[in-house]
C-alpha cells in the first residue's frame, strides 16, 4: 500500500487521549515533555494535530478560547510543533492555516520563537510586543514589601474571577477555575479586605512556572512573586512583558536569569485587549 504524501493526512481534533503522543512530539524537537501542561491544554483548549502513519504525532498545536463559547474575544495559540523528520515540508504552514481557518473571524494572538515568527509572519500575524523568558532560584532581599499576600481560598474565586477578566479583557472562567488543580500554589494580594493581585505557580519538569501574573502595579507583582518563590525549593521560570522593566530588573536582582525574548503577535486585532499595566505574567505563553 503506498504511503500517502504529507498533504493528504488528515487535520484533526486532539484530546486527553493524545497525550503522550503531544509528549513524545515535545521530546522528538528537543523540548521538556510538559504533560502537566500538555493535559491542561487538552482539557481548556482545543487540539488540532496529524497522524503519523508510522505511529505518533506528525504536528501540533493547541488553541485556547476566550470569552462567550459562542462568540469567542480571543484565541490564543501555542505548542506548535512538527516532527523532526517532517520539518521544512510544510507542515506547519498547513496546519496554522487550518487552525487560523476554522477560527473564522475571532481574532488571535500567539508568542513567536525567532524560529516560527517568519511563519507567523507570513500567515499575517503582526508583532504587537515582547516577553523576556527568565528563570533561575529566586533569593528573598530581606522583608519585601508591604502588600499582603496569602494562600487563595474557594470564597476568593469570584473577587480572582472579576478582576482577571477586567485586566485581561475577556472572560476566562475555563482557564481560572482550572487553577486550583493545575498550580501548586494559587495566592492573592490584599489591600483593605480587596483583591489586588493574583498569581500562581505551577509545576513544569525542574522548575515553578508563575503564572498568571496579575497585579495592581509592580510592588504588588513582586510581592506575589516573593511569596511564591517563598513556598517553593524550585527555581522560577515566567514570561514577563518586557514594558514591566522595574519587575525584570528586581527579578534579575533577586538571582533570575534572562533565558529567551518571544514575540508577542497578533491576527485580525492591533492590540490585545484589556489592561497591560496590570498583566505581568501569562498563565502560559502557549495560552496567553
Amino acid at each position: 500500500m503506498p504511503i500517502p504524501s504529507l498533504d493528504a493526512l488528515p487535520i484533526r481534533r486532539l484530546t486527553l487521549r493524545d497525550l503522550t503522543a503531544c509528549a513524545d512530539l515535545s521530546e522528538d524537537r528537543g523540548w521538556p515533555r510538559e504533560e502537566h501542561k500538555w493535559g491542561f491544554l487538552l482539557v481548556a483548549g482545543r487540539g488540532y494535530g496529524i497522524d503519523d502513519p508510522d505511529g505518533g504525532l506528525v504536528a501540533a498545536c493547541v488553541v485556547t478560547q476566550y470569552g462567550p463559547p459562542d462568540r469567542p474575544a480571543l484565541g490564543a495559540l501555542g505548542m506548535v510543533l512538527v516532527a523532526g523528520r517532517h520539518a521544512r515540508r510544510g507542515v506547519g504552514r498547513r496546519l496554522m492555516r487550518h487552525v487560523v481557518s476554522a477560527m473564522g473571524t475571532t481574532p488571535l494572538t500567539l508568542h513567536a520563537t525567532p524560529y516560527g515568527r517568519p511563519l507567523y509572519e507570513e500567515l499575517g500575524f503582526k508583532v504587537t510586543g515582547r516577553a523576556e523568558m527568565v528563570m533561575g532560584n529566586f533569593t528573598p532581599g530581606g522583608p519585601e514589601h508591604g502588600v499582603p499576600t496569602r494562600a487563595a481560598a474557594a470564597e476568593d474565586l469570584t473577587s480572582i474571577l472579576r478582576l482577571d477578566e477586567e485586566v485581561f479583557g475577556a472572560d476566562r472562567t475555563h482557564i481560572v477555575t482550572r487553577l486550583p488543580a493545575f498550580a501548586d500554589q494559587l495566592r492573592v494580594a490584599e489591600e483593605n479586605g480587596r483583591i489586588i493581585g493574583y498569581a500562581g505557580a505551577w509545576p513544569n519538569m525542574e522548575t515553578q512556572v508563575v503564572g498568571p501574573l496579575i497585579a495592581r502595579d509592580t510592588e504588588t507583582a513582586q510581592a506575589l512573586v516573593a511569596s511564591l518563590a517563598a513556598h517553593t525549593d524550585r527555581p522560577l521560570r515566567t514570561d514577563i512583558d518586557v514594558r514591566h522593566e522595574g519587575l525584570l530588573a528586581w527579578v534579575k536582582e533577586r538571582g533570575m536569569e534572562s533565558v529567551a525574548f518571544n514575540s508577542v503577535m497578533t491576527y485580525g486585532v492591533t492590540d490585545l485587549p484589556g489592561d497591560w499595566t496590570r498583566r505581568f505574567a501569562p498563565l502560559t505563553v502557549a495560552a496567553g
